[in-house]
């Protein structure tokens, strides 16, 4: 007895040992270091675009369209070089003025921003370009069409939309198209008035259109009279306006009160909720045109809708899509470059590929968009109606080939994997067929084990 007691008294002496041992081996390890937070690194981009004047109302949807990018950029957390980015917007008024525009243009280079949004409108565009050029920064122009902004030879110059050759060609076949023999032809004598107005003039004596007028008003003007009753007297089947909306409006609602007849084309500058506002009635039936396809019509051009008119409050007047696209192009290089230097990300620029709203977004060896198609549309009951989608560069229609053969490839290849895949299916059939045999042969001998086992445990406890 006693020596069963000193057993027990070991055991439980070497039970408090090793569960003394246990503790000492198993004691909670140190608090670790509070991670360190990341760097934060602020990106400054610049926008330009006339916040006061006649054009304000363009000025601040373009605002508004690059305020959206920065919003879901900074939502998204996006990290470059190990660091968290915040960017920023300095917005700048330009006027619609070529000299203020270098004058900002020359502020936002002082103020070491990392690249330019802008500016809105060719005549402000082009004179910045060289300031912009000269300091190496990367500007993205969601709005500037005339040519001469991209054949300029600088590096850092792109637009996010399809420009005046490319939309001057299609508004110059349509007015053949719709049935007009003449037209007369007015422009504002702005850089994108003005080099609209003569890309049209190209195409439409190319295909045959008779030029019975060219008359000439300014991005300030609102009386359009005088130069409306030459034209009356010519009897042109159309008149071509090569301008904003805050000139368009008033011209067309003029055209009606003088008796003028002819018909009205403008492009993407009186392509607006503004045109019909000022023109009124007289909108009715006119027709204008915008790159690109309709919102409508993209993938994510509903959502893009959707996104703007609940944070605003407002409907998309023109360019808000574009300039949208034009943030995320920069954004999107970086990302690639894993840098925010201008000189280290503006190679990846060019080489842009992005599935944008507006368009995928691709440009050539000048900075402009690859593919610029046009839309036509006509203003019906107080809105924009779609018509057509006209052009495109012979890249898109090679792309579209690629992909269909492509997918005649992929159809093969379907085809191929389907027949490997059910040639498979039936030999893992036959071999899981013996195999699950013998696990059930397996599991049938491991529980006649298992029985006798317990029988035999109840057997020596009865016997106890």
């Amino acid at each position: 007895m006693q020596a069963k007691l000193s057993v027990v008294a070991l055991s439980v002496a070497a039970a408090f040992a090793l569960a003394a041992c246990g503790e000492k081996e198993v004691q909670a390890p140190a608090a670790a270091p509070a991670a360190e937070a990341k760097p934060e690194i602020v990106v400054k981009l610049g926008h330009v675009a006339p916040m006061t004047g006649p054009q304000a109302h363009l000025g601040k949807d373009n605002e508004n369209g690059a305020m959206l990018a920065i919003e879901e950029l900074n939502a998204k957390g996006m990290e470059i070089g190990g660091a968290k980015v915040k960017f920023e917007l300095l917005a700048e008024d330009d006027q619609a003025d070529p000299k203020q525009g270098t004058i900002v243009a020359q502020k936002l280079v002082d103020a070491k921003v990392n690249g330019v949004i802008g500016h809105l409108n060719s005549g402000t565009t082009i004179p910045a370009s060289k300031l912009y050029f000269d300091a190496g920064i990367p500007q993205v122009s969601g709005s500037a069409t005339n040519p001469k902004y991209t054949q300029q030879g600088f590096n850092t110059a792109f637009r996010v939309m399809a420009n005046d050759v490319q939309q001057g060609k299609i508004l110059g076949e349509f007015a053949i198209k719709s049935g007009a023999k003449t037209v007369a032809i007015v422009d504002d004598r702005t850089a994108y008035g003005q080099g609209l107005a003569d890309e049209f003039r190209k195409a439409a004596e190319a295909a045959g259109l008779k030029v019975v007028a060219n008359e000439y008003t300014n991005d300030k003007a609102t009386d359009f009279k005088a130069i409306l009753t030459k034209i009356k007297s010519t009897k042109a089947d159309i008149l071509f306006f090569g301008g904003m909306d805050a000139q368009g409006g008033p011209m067309v609602k003029q055209m009606r009160e003088l008796g003028l007849q002819s018909g009205f084309l403008g492009g993407d500058g009186v392509c607006t909720p503004e045109f019909m506002k000022l023109g009124g009635m007289a909108a009715e039936g006119q027709y204008c045109s915008l790159p690109g396809m309709p919102l409508e019509k993209l993938a994510n051009g509903p959502a893009f809708r959707s996104k703007y008119t609940a944070k605003f409050n407002a409907d998309i007047q023109l360019y808000a899509p574009y300039v949208y696209d034009a943030v995320m192009v920069v954004a999107d290089a970086m990302k690639r470059a894993n840098s925010v230097e201008p000189a280290k990300y503006l190679p990846e620029v060019g080489k842009t590929r992005l599935d944008g709203v507006t368009a995928k977004l691709a440009f050539d060896e000048f900075g402009d968009l690859k593919g610029g198609a046009i839309s036509i549309y006509k203003y019906e009951g107080g809105k924009l109606a779609y018509v057509e989608t006209l052009g495109g560069s012979p890249a898109v229609e090679e792309a579209k080939a690629a992909v269909k053969d492509a997918a005649g490839e992929a159809k093969e290849a379907v085809a191929e994997v389907k027949g490997a895949a059910q040639a498979v299916a039936g030999a893992a059939t036959a071999v899981g067929t013996e195999a699950v045999k013998a696990g059930a042969d397996a599991v049938k001998d491991a529980a006649a084990a298992v029985k006798d086992a317990a029988a035999a445990t109840k057997a020596a406890v009865e016997k106890k």
